[in-house]
């Protein structure tokens, strides 16, 4: 491991908190996927299937602010905080420049709606902010900007994964005549 990620691993009192800003266009996101994953990997108590889950999370909010909240030519911003011990939060934030922004209440309403109705899932797109970012994070805010433009904020609290990870490990099959390992 490298100087800076013994630091932060090491590192089991202070939050870390990492800004990335970056142009709205596709092309950036194979490289931010690759940092997010690297950061849980090496900086976080975070496993190695979270460090995949949340590499997921960022990507579909990240796409999201660039497809739907940000004209090309403008920037999104992506926050990291790690909290050793206790959580990470990730805040990704569009300009509000798009073609159909959204506000933070529609947002929120459509995904209630999603989440409450369980509807399956028969397109290709439409289901990221419900059955990837919800399903994955213990908390999901959206929160409109002053000056315009959206602040999605989500959160996962290392003490949630240690308890879903501990009950799937001894997780019964559906017919309970089988454990999953």
């Amino acid at each position: 491991m490298n100087d800076i990620a013994t630091t932060l691993k090491n590192n089991k009192t202070q939050p870390v908190k990492i800004l990335i800003t970056l142009p709205t266009h596709a092309y950036f996101m194979s490289g931010i996927r690759d940092f997010t994953l690297s950061l849980i990997r090496n900086t976080t108590d975070f496993s190695e299937q979270w460090a995949y889950r949340f590499q997921s999370v960022v990507d579909e909010l990240c796409n999201n602010a660039i497809e739907h909240g940000s004209k090309p030519g403008e920037e999104i911003k992506i926050t990291f905080i790690y909290t050793p011990l206790n959580n990470i939060e990730i805040i990704v934030e569009d300009s509000g420049t798009g073609e159909h922004p959204k506000k933070a209440a529609e947002l929120k309403v459509l995904i209630e709606n999603k989440i409450e109705k369980d509807l399956p899932m028969t397109s290709l797109r439409g289901r990221g902010l419900s059955k990837i970012v919800h399903e994955w994070t213990d908390e999901l805010e959206f929160i409109d900007k002053p000056e315009g433009g959206l602040k999605v904020r989500v959160r996962k609290y290392l003490t949630n994964v240690s308890a879903e990870e501990m009950k799937k490990s001894f997780a019964f099959s559906e017919d309970q005549t089988h454990i999953l390992i």
